[in-house]
This record gives C-alpha cells, structure tokens and sequence, in this order.
C-alpha cells in the first residue's frame, strides 16, 4: 500500500474535450473547460493550474508549469451514455452498454402516470421535459392550490417530482418518490434515477428548491470496486451524493451536502481530523446542476473559480501517504445547444506530496482506470465483471 488515504472529488460535468464519438451524440465540437474560459475571458484557478491543467488543454487564464507532484491525463467514456450514473459506476468499473431510458421527447406514458395518481392520492401535473427552475414558475402555485404533484422529466433518465413543503410534507414527498421509483422499476420504465425536489417559497417569483432533495437511484448492475473496497475492510466514505448514484452500495459512510463549499469543507475536515484507511469519495454538483443545466457560463466558471479557492485550503493538508484524485463524470458544455450533457473526456488530476516527478501521461479508453488503480494501492483484486487497467505511476 502506497497510499493510506485517497480522496477522489468529481466536478461533476466538468468535461475537457468531445469524446472520438461525440457526433453521435450531437456533441461534436464541446468543451466545457475551454468554452466556460473563453466566455469568462479567463479563469483564476492557481491551485489547479499548478496541477498542471494546462498540459490538457488551451484553457485561457492557465499556464505551462513543472508540476512534479501531480501526473495530469485525460479519460475516456467506454459505456454508451453521458449521465451521472453511468459516470460514476464506470469509475468504479460498471461498463453501460445500453444507455438508460428517457422520456424527453413525449413525457411519460399515461399508463404511469395514472398508476403514480393512484397510488400516491394525488393528481399529477406536468409530465414534460423542463429545468427545474422554470417548471416551478410555470407550474408551482398550481400545485400549491390543488396540492398536486409536479412530475417532469429532462435529457437525463430522470422522473423528477416536485412539491411545495406546505403542501406536501418532506416525508411524503420521499414516500411518493419510493411508489414512483417502484413504479419505473419496470423494464419499459426503468428510469436511472427518481428525485424528490422539494421547494419553498410565497410565489412563483420567489419559489426556490431546497437542499432537502433525494435521489433513488438504480443499484449498479454488477460489483464495483467500492464493494471490494469495503468487503476488504476499507473505509468508504461519500460526500455529497455519491450515496445516491451507488444506492448505498458499498459505502461505509455519508454525509449529505447543500453546495459544493460545503462539500469541500467537509473533505478539508475529513483530512484534517480523520486517519480513515481507504476511499474518500466526493460528488460537487453545482457545476452541472446550477450553471451547465442553465447555461450559465459565467456562472459555471465562478463556480470552478470557487472550488479553486477551496482546494488551496485542502492542498496543504495532505501528507506523504495520501493522494487527491480530480476529475468529472461527463461534460456539459454551457455554451452549447439544449440543456442536455455533453458527451466528454473527462480530466484526471493526480496529486500527492510524495510524487517527485509528477508529468502528463497517455489518455485512457475508460474511467474505470481510476476505480482499478484504487484497489491496487490496497493490494485488492477487482471482482471479474469489471473493466479497466491500472495506471502504474500512480501507486508506484
């Protein structure tokens, strides 16, 4: 074992470049990290320009630097999609050959929806494709008077159901949320996610989501290396909503967070006060959901400015036996058409104090290199259904 602790955050959605089949996707010519630069004419991130950021792409703001204690490459996404699921559970070794089902075009079947009526007591309204901002203003106070659900959906594989908490208390929402994800258990139906979206407010001038969402996602449909992980008697700690992506398997731990600050204070607490033995596994969401959704380059790259600021604090903590892996889930280019993701490679920064001659390595064909390269710094064979290789110079 080279390494005690390993802390992997996802900038979720932060992409660096359109993927060979990016065509396919309607994604040719993206680039999440490129664009949000160029319309914010540059981003101040010193802290992840001197990992060496620059080494992968033209970014404006960043620069060329020796960076000996971080090795610096991109991924690629071998599983056919660009959500946060098949994201995740590809880092963790779960190839998706078959992309998720979603209902974008036509919402979903009245057959559904009348079954989550009935079974919830409640009418639904809704049922389309919208951000979940404007479908509050076109649709919140008519939920408040006739104490409906809020059903839409997105690009993702996603039902979503919002409702306001004096209308429908929490702990309803949540149970409503486990029908519908029973419901969409159904092969024709089988959603990636369901997702409560409580939210607040007089009017639909002042409605505004709470941090009180809820994922209930699909269980990965093989071991993962959390699994192993675990099963080995490692610590796996989630922050943010890594619970909800792996449906609680194979985590040991996990807190719940309200924004990507609080994300990262609670990894800078962790590593300042914590001597776990194993994984440290972070999601910071608001890239994706408050500024790549929403087409918000400005925003998104103030965001990234952020997280910049609030690595410089986790940065010095680390010691010689830890390693910071950065990376992203897929793209989301906030400068392209639509508001879907956008299919990307994905940056992987990889840092520790202990690293000397620290460079940038060959791009690789998956992101379940990163799950694989975790177990073998513990010495743990991968379970036989997952893919990837290990990436030597990290552990050696």
């Amino acid at each position: 074992m080279k390494f005690r602790r390993v802390f992997l955050i996802v900038m979720d959605s932060v992409g660096i470049g359109a993927e060979p089949d990016a065509e396919l996707f309607g994604d040719k010519g993206t680039n999440t990290w490129v664009h949000v630069a160029e319309k914010c004419h540059g981003l101040n991130v010193p802290n992840i320009n001197s990992l060496g950021i620059r080494d992968l792409a033209d970014i404006e703001g960043t620069t060329k630097v020796d960076h000996p204690h971080s090795f610096m490459q991109t991924l690629r996404e071998r599983s056919n999609g660009k959500d946060t699921l098949t994201g995740h559970w590809e880092m963790m070794g779960i190839l998706t050959p078959n992309p998720l089902v979603t209902f974008t075009d036509h919402g979903f079947p009245k057959e559904l929806i009348d079954e989550l009526s009935a079974r919830t007591g409640r009418k639904i309204i809704g049922n389309y494709s919208e951000s979940g901002t404007k479908i509050l203003v076109d649709l919140g106070e008519e939920q408040m008077r006739e104490g409906s659900l809020i059903v839409y959906t997105s690009a993702d594989s996603v039902l979503q159901i919002a409702a306001h908490t004096d209308v429908v208390p929490l702990e309803e929402l949540y149970r409503d949320c486990e029908i519908a994800r029973e419901i969409t258990m159904r092969p024709e139906w089988r959603v990636g996610r369901v997702i409560a979206r409580p939210f607040i407010g007089p009017d639909k001038d002042h409605f505004t989501r709470t941090s009180d969402r809820h994922d209930y996602a699909l269980s990965p449909s093989g071991r993962t290396s959390l699994d192993d992980l675990k099963d080995h008697g490692k610590d796996v700690l989630a922050i943010g909503k890594i619970h909800d992506i792996f449906n609680g398997i194979g985590i040991t731990e996990s807190q719940h967070t309200v924004s990507n600050h609080d994300g990262m204070l609670k990894t800078i607490d962790l590593a300042k006060n914590r001597d776990f033995n194993g994984l440290c596994f972070v999601n910071l969401v608001e890239f994706d959901s408050s500024y790549g959704h929403r087409r918000n380059p400005l925003g998104y790259g103030k965001c990234i400015e952020e997280f910049d600021k609030d690595l410089g604090e986790l940065l010095p903590l680390l010691k010689e036996d830890d390693l910071l892996l950065i990376t992203a889930d897929h793209g989301n280019d906030p400068t392209w058409t639509g508001t879907d993701h956008t299919r990307e490679r994905v940056p992987l920064m990889s840092y520790s104090p202990s690293y000397a001659n620290g460079t940038k390595l060959e791009e690789r064909d998956t992101f379940a290199c990163i799950g694989k390269t975790i177990l073998a710094n513990y010495g743990i064979k991968a379970s036989p259904n997952q893919i990837g290789e290990v990436i030597p110079e990290l552990i050696k």
